[in-house]
């Protein structure tokens, strides 16, 4: 996502959102955010007609960047897409860990089901009357 729709998203100013960034470097590396280069915003802007170039080379975020944006920014709706992120990473967990149990038991029955076949396969058969 562009620095532009987040800021909307979030409730912030666009200079905000840069000046977060900027701030918490750390927080942002390239597999996080990146700067598009002139000939990409060029073609960005092209596409998009609401894109701002008074604002210089625009910021795109990564999923991963859109999550860490909302632990550094401070509106009441960054809070919030935070707040929904975390819930959202313990649904996922819980999936997960279901999803574990179903294969276990998927194996199990599996196992259980091979073993059955091939004693069936083992056994000789009578001969037809």
């Amino acid at each position: 996502m562009l620095d532009t729709d987040l800021a909307a998203l979030y409730g912030v100013e666009v200079r905000v959102l840069n000046q977060a960034v900027r701030r918490n470097a750390d927080r942002f590396p390239p597999d996080f955010v990146f700067q598009l280069s002139r000939d990409e915003a060029k073609r960005s802007r092209s596409q998009f007609v609401t894109l701002d170039s008074s604002s210089g080379l625009p910021y795109a975020f990564t999923e991963r960047g859109v999550a860490m944006l909302s632990s550094v920014l401070k509106s009441r709706q960054t809070v919030q897409a935070n707040v929904e992120i975390m819930r959202a990473f313990v649904r996922l967990r819980a999936m997960i860990g279901h999803n574990r149990k179903l294969a276990r038991r998927l194996d199990a029955l599996e196992s259980k089901y091979a073993r059955r076949l091939s004693v069936h396969r083992a056994e000789p058969r009578s001969p037809a009357r």
